[in-house]
């Protein structure tokens, strides 16, 4: 992760109760560690942020409440190794 989204990632978490308050279930987009578009899905987020700020500049976050706002599952059950 890039030092930029870590400061971005960083952000929301330090204030994730007050945006959760403010935003719950919204999708926002955060820059510069401050909240730019409040939106009700991830295309219109991204589709009016990159008219605002170069990809990889800001950060698109659902905005809900606990560790599952910014964790990722991955699961590896019935994947099979074709090489053994």
């Amino acid at each position: 992760m890039s030092l930029l989204l870590e400061k971005e990632l960083e952000y929301f978490k330090k204030n994730q109760d007050n945006l959760v308050k403010k935003y719950n279930g919204k999708i926002l987009v955060l820059h510069n560690q401050e909240v730019v578009g409040i939106f009700d899905n991830n295309l219109q987020a991204y589709q009016d942020a990159k008219k605002h700020f170069k990809p990889g500049t800001f950060m698109i976050q659902k905005c809900i409440p606990g560790s599952e706002a910014y964790t990722v599952h991955i699961s590896t059950l019935g994947i099979i190794d074709a090489g053994n």
